[in-house]
C-alpha cells in the first residue's frame, strides 16, 4: 500500500515537491500497480495524479493590523524597536521643519509683513538651525520687533 516510489516519480514529472502530489483516493489500486515512469505519466494525463496548488501566506491579518496601526494602536513605547531617530531620521525631521519655516517666511514677505532684508536675515538664521519651529521663529520676529511698521 506504500506509494512512496510512485509519489517520487510523479513529483519529478510534475516538477513539484513530494508533498504537493495528489493521488485520487478512489483509484489508489491503479497507482499501486504503476511502477514505470510512462505508467505514471499516463495516470497524470488521466487526472488520477495531480499537483496541488502552491499555498500562499494570507495578508488578511496584516491588513487588519495595518488598519489598526493607522488608528494609532500598537505604536506605544513597548512596540518600538528602533531608536527615536531610526523611526523618524533627523534629516527627515529637519526637512519638515525647514520647509514649514521657509514657507511661512515667503508668506510674510508676500503679505509685506517683513522687509526683503529682514527676510534674508531670517532665512539665513533658519538655515543655521536657530529656530526650533515656525512658532519659535514668529516669537523671535515679535520679540526683535522685525515686523514692518505700518505707515501713518
Amino acid at each position: 500500500m506504500s506509494l512512496k516510489s510512485q509519489r517520487m516519480i510523479a513529483a519529478k514529472i510534475l516538477k513539484v515537491g513530494k508533498n504537493r502530489v495528489w493521488i485520487d483516493p478512489e483509484r489508489i489500486d491503479e497507482v499501486e500497480t504503476a511502477i514505470t515512469r510512462s505508467e505514471i505519466e499516463r495516470l497524470i494525463k488521466d487526472g488520477v495524479i495531480k499537483a496541488k496548488p502552491v499555498k500562499g501566506v494570507s495578508r488578511g491579518r496584516a491588513r487588519i493590523k495595518h488598519k489598526k496601526r493607522k488608528m494609532g494602536r500598537g505604536r506605544g513605547p513597548g512596540s518600538r524597536k528602533g531608536a527615536k531617530y531610526a523611526r523618524l531620521p533627523r534629516k527627515r525631521r529637519w526637512i519638515q521643519t525647514i520647509r514649514a519655516i521657509r514657507k511661512k517666511l515667503k508668506e510674510l514677505v508676500q503679505t509685506r509683513a517683513i522687509t526683503t532684508q529682514t527676510y534674508r536675515k531670517l532665512y539665513r538664521l533658519a538655515k543655521g538651525g536657530v529656530f526650533r519651529s515656525k512658532a519659535h521663529m514668529l516669537q523671535y520676529i515679535e520679540s526683535e520687533g522685525l515686523y514692518r511698521r505700518k505707515p501713518r
